[in-house]
């Protein structure tokens, strides 16, 4: 554990949450038009930023109810070179917005931070093509090459540490993390599954985790799993071995569809938010580090309060 690191779940006492699916909120219940799915695009105006401020308001008054910390993940997923090519950025007015999200968390973590409710900055990292498909698969050092200039960026404007979320297959994990090592910052990689609880790329997520850690000298801070449904991995957690306890955060979708059935899926579907959270719980049973607890696809700040509800006691109990 370096210095860099120990402030850092799964070290200390401290439980958090995070917000759940960003982009859907936006979208399906405040009906604001994202083009690819690109939430930093609101940060282009004032309107945008207030829209943005006032998702994470939510979640930062149940972290303040709860005692439970918080971590600001920044409004970025889609805020690499490729998209936002796609929707007319160039290079240098992407690296601006990148800086304002990270500005906003940070003036969103100097109103709400106390000794209750620590908040930590995480500058948010997507993968370069699809979620849900593992298409333009490069190697580890294109992948390295790919995001170092985002990664760079949020080093510069003071993020805690970088997460990389919706990852499917393990190469682009990999570069991230080395880029992430180049530059001296934290960082943690948060793999997708499918419905039989591998990735998309087809490897289980065990050898997964036990790849990336191979290649980097176990450099992540920690892993986690987002968008999937805990019934689509909570099998694969019932297996013996270590490498469950690399596993410190879950953004599990409200939905129990398959990633082909969401993307052709022209409705939100959003579950049941407590029957989530109790699932919360029972995974908290099988992850012994489990640190952090947040939502992604079709959840909102009822999913992460039942999460909190239903999850946090245990957790500080076990």
């Amino acid at each position: 554990m370096s210095t860099r690191t120990s402030h850092l779940p799964p070290h200390g006492q401290t439980k958090f949450i995070t917000d759940g699916g960003l982009e859907t909120t936006l979208i399906f219940h405040d009906g604001i038009d994202l083009p690819h799915f690109a939430s930093f695009d609101l940060l282009k105006t004032d309107e945008g930023c207030a829209h943005i401020t006032a998702y994470y308001e939510r979640y930062l008054e149940l972290a303040k109810k709860a005692q439970a910390g918080f971590i600001l993940e920044s409004p970025t997923w889609r805020a690499n070179r490729d998209w936002a090519e796609k929707i007319g950025y160039d290079e240098a007015e992407l690296a601006e917005l990148n800086r304002k999200a990270i500005d906003l968390m940070a003036d969103l973590r100097d109103r709400y931070h106390s000794e209750t409710t620590p908040c930590l900055i995480s500058g948010n990292i997507g993968p370069r093509g699809d979620g849900y498909v593992p298409s333009l698969c490069m190697t580890v050092n294109q992948a390295r090459a790919y995001h170092v200039p985002q990664i760079v960026t949020f080093a510069k404007a003071g993020v805690d540490m970088v997460s990389v979320v919706t990852i499917n297959y393990p190469n682009e994990a990999v570069g991230i993390a080395l880029a992430c090592r180049d530059v001296d910052m934290p960082c943690v990689i948060s793999f997708t599954v499918e419905t039989d609880g591998h990735l998309p790329s087809g490897e289980p997520l065990r050898d997964a985790i036990a790849m990336v850690d191979d290649m980097t000298a176990g450099y992540p801070a920690y892993y986690m799993i987002n968008c999937a449904h805990p019934d689509h991995f909570r099998d694969k957690l019932e297996d013996d071995g270590a490498w469950k306890n690399r596993i410190c955060g879950i953004r599990a979708n409200a939905s129990r569809q398959s990633h082909a059935e969401l993307d052709a899926s022209e409705h939100l579907d959003d579950g049941n938010p407590d029957e989530l959270g109790r699932l919360y719980r029972d995974l908290a049973d099988l992850l012994p580090n489990l640190s952090v607890l947040g939502g992604c696809c079709g959840t909102d700040h009822r999913h992460v309060n039942a999460m909190a509800e239903h999850a946090l006691a245990h957790l500080r109990t076990a």
